[in-house]
């Protein structure tokens, strides 16, 4: 055997598939509460600086002053038992998360896609979003669920040559839910894509999504790439940071085992292994919040989930989600941010 040929060997030995392996929850509750505690300080501290000019207008008065300094003052405790909490997590529970870690490499025998797209009154952008995706080379088929539509996307999604189904019950998290029990009736394909009909996600992504499998159960796209984004999308900067924000206080309650940037994304491959597995733990009461309360859900049963990053293109239609405006992002954040620290299920309605 000659040098290449050793080496060629070697290299195939390392590239070997590591059994899929689930993991134990990984939740560092110590970690997020810290997090909340620390938000809290900074904010209390923050506010009665910016209030310091005030105290001058008003010619100090005495108890606006002590209310003032005994704020700035005391704004220390919840700093100092935020960062006790997290480091009691860091080097209790993150270090043992750390120490398990390994890189898997489980490329899917089957790199056939079953493509499972919602839709609500997206007669506009449903044709355009099916043929994009059936005409990728992988794609077995494309699923459409239709969510009472009022227009005509579901004309429209068959005779684009979409499989089209409606789903009665009025919500996201219904309509999610629909879409990947239809594509899991599939045996042809072992991995099903999760998407949007409306356009702002293309099949030139699927590519990526495929590289990134072999070391995962579920990639997640993020569109919190400034370069990948493209002009008049409804992501505006207040959502843009919002969502890095909401996706950096997921990933502090699951320190250690996974990075987390964006998580409103819909865009998203999963192993049809893992979702029968995850299927009986997902509500599909749960409304608009359903993308961030997958991946908290999925977290916490041990799946392993990796991000990639992925166009992002402006919406062909109206917007009815989360992104209308920055007043209902506000409103969809905050229910996102009370599933995280407290419970998904406080909220079925919006």
């Amino acid at each position: 055997m000659n040098i290449d040929e050793k080496r060629f060997t070697a290299s195939t030995e390392i590239q070997k598939p590591v059994p899929t392996k689930r993991g134990k929850s990984t939740t560092t509750w110590f970690a997020l509460y810290g997090f909340l505690f620390i938000s809290l300080a900074l904010f209390v501290y923050v506010t009665n600086v910016l209030l310091g000019p005030l105290r001058l207008l008003l010619f100090d008065p005495p108890l606006f002053l002590r209310i003032n300094e005994l704020a700035i003052w005391y704004s220390g405790i919840p700093l100092v038992i935020g960062t006790a909490l997290i480091s009691w997590d860091l080097f209790r529970n993150v270090t043992r998360i750390r120490d398990a870690k390994f890189v898997r490499n489980d490329p899917p025998a089957n790199r056939f896609l079953t493509v499972a797209l919602t839709a609500y009154n997206d007669e506009r952008s449903i044709g355009g979003a099916v043929k994009d995706f059936r005409a990728h080379p992988l794609v077995k088929r494309v699923i459409v669920i239709s969510n009472n539509s009022r227009d005509r996307t579901m004309e429209i999604a068959e005779q684009a040559g979409a499989i089209v189904f409606n789903e009665t019950r009025q919500g996201y998290g219904a309509c999610v839910h629909r879409a990947l029990r239809e594509a899991l009736k599939f045996e042809d394909t072992e991995l099903t894509l999760l998407c949007e009909g409306d356009l702002t996600f293309r099949a030139a992504d699927i590519e990526k999504f495929l590289a990134y499998i072999p070391h995962a159960d579920v990639v997640n796209g993020s569109r919190i790439v400034e370069q990948l984004q493209e002009r008049d999308t409804q992501l505006s900067l207040y959502m843009h940071y919002g969502n890095l924000f909401a996706g950096k206080v997921l990933e502090m309650k699951h320190l250690g085992a996974v990075s987390l940037t964006d998580v409103g994304t819909t865009y998203k491959l999963c192993r049809n292994v893992t979702l029968r597995e995850l299927m009986p733990l997902l509500d599909p009461r749960i409304n608009l919040e359903f993308n961030a309360y997958f991946l908290d859900t999925a977290l916490s049963a041990g799946v392993r989930i990796i991000e990639c990053p992925v166009a992002f293109y402006p919406r062909v239609g109206t917007s009815k989600g989360g992104n209308v405006n920055n007043r209902i992002a506000t409103r969809l954040g905050l229910r996102m941010l009370w599933g995280i620290f407290v419970d998904w299920k406080g909220f079925f309605h919006d």
